[in-house]
């Protein structure tokens, strides 16, 4: 089993964007010390549920001040970006980083950042397939040529080439973000791996999975892919003495980050939208992951992992708000959660 920590950079009430960015860095500084395996960053625009516009340049930075730990994006929104240019990105992360750099990518939303960066609605909705496929085909294939319906050019040379690292095997693995039957169908037809959101508990992640493997099978991907895919679950971990003074510090501080970065999302096209009661989704949250003592946090793994398959977490610690309490967070996370689970 596999646990790292998920980072948003989130913006709480009366704090600054430098000071949420700056916990951001810190917190991946703490789970390196930790020992924790991985750090997963998110990207957002114009909101502060996420003060982090750009996860593949955070994760750069972090690459550049670990040793150890995997860094990963949750997720690199692939209708705001250019699939060869973020191809190109993650082809140099992984290669100077000696293999510690994975790609999450996803759909987004359809938020009015399709507005601002001038891919449309169209990109969101329709487009998610073809961008896919171009990035793994740069990731993949000496060179690349596209005839798609958004992207057309004619054959190019992928330098820097991922297969030629020395350190870190053939490029940078690929996972995709998937909240539905169409997106897990689409990650199994790939062979890749899913990222799986924090909202939803084992059994809905557990029926995800089995999906992903019917639909990989489907595909002709062999015993092995299907068997050895792994899968990543976000959540949220909070550690203390009783698990009554880990939920009241996430229900102190999450609600009043939820409801002023949930509530800034703006669509591009004005569809309404319904927003969860903050209080209402931190209780379900603390329901549904490691919450509480460092024994109920590894159970509570453990048993995720028994009833999904899943073996890769990426777990939020920042819940506090507060830059001390997710160091400590963290701390505990990795020197009396993890030593349970081995």
């Amino acid at each position: 089993m596999r646990v790292g920590s998920f980072v948003l950079a989130a913006q709480f009430p009366g704090q600054g964007h430098g000071e949420a960015l700056h916990r951001a860095v810190r917190t991946a500084d703490a789970a390196e010390r930790a020992g924790l395996d991985s750090v997963w960053l998110a990207e957002h625009h114009f909101v502060p549920y996420g003060t982090c516009p750009s996860a593949v340049t955070l994760a750069a930075l972090l690459l550049g001040r670990t040793r150890r730990i995997r860094v990963g994006t949750a997720v690199s929104v692939l209708p705001t970006a250019h699939p060869v240019a973020l191809g190109e990105q993650a082809a140099l992360l992984h290669m100077t980083s000696g293999g510690r750099f994975s790609l999450g990518v996803g759909r987004g939303g359809p938020w009015v950042d399709l507005e601002v960066f001038g891919t449309g609605l169209e990109a969101y909705e329709q487009g998610f397939p073809e961008s896919l496929d171009l990035l793994v085909r740069w990731l993949t294939e000496p060179s690349v040529s596209s005839d798609g319906e958004r992207f057309i050019f004619r054959e190019v040379p992928v330098v820097p080439r991922p297969s030629e690292a020395l350190i870190g095997g053939p490029g940078p693995e690929v996972i995709v973000a998937c909240t539905s039957p169409s997106s897990v169908r689409l990650a199994a037809e790939r062979g890749l791996p899913m990222l799986l959101g924090m909202h939803v508990g084992d059994e809905e992640k557990a029926e995800m999975v089995a999906l992903w493997r019917t639909c990989a099978r489907a595909a002709g991907r062999s015993a092995e892919e299907v068997e050895t895919a792994a899968h990543v679950s976000a959540g949220v971990a909070q550690i203390a003495d009783r698990r009554t003074d880990a939920v009241e510090t996430l229900t102190k501080a999450m609600p009043g980050w939820l409801r002023q970065g949930l509530d800034a999302h703006m669509t591009v096209d004005d569809r309404p939208r319904p927003m969860r009661d903050p209080l209402a989704y931190t209780e379900l949250l603390c329901g549904l992951h490691p919450v509480g003592t460092p024994r109920l946090c590894a159970d509570r793994l453990a048993a995720t992992s028994e009833r999904t398959g899943i073996s890769r977490f990426a777990l939020l610690v920042e819940g506090s708000g507060d830059l001390a309490a997710t160091e400590e967070n963290v701390r505990r996370l990795g020197t009396e959660v993890l030593p349970l689970l081995t």
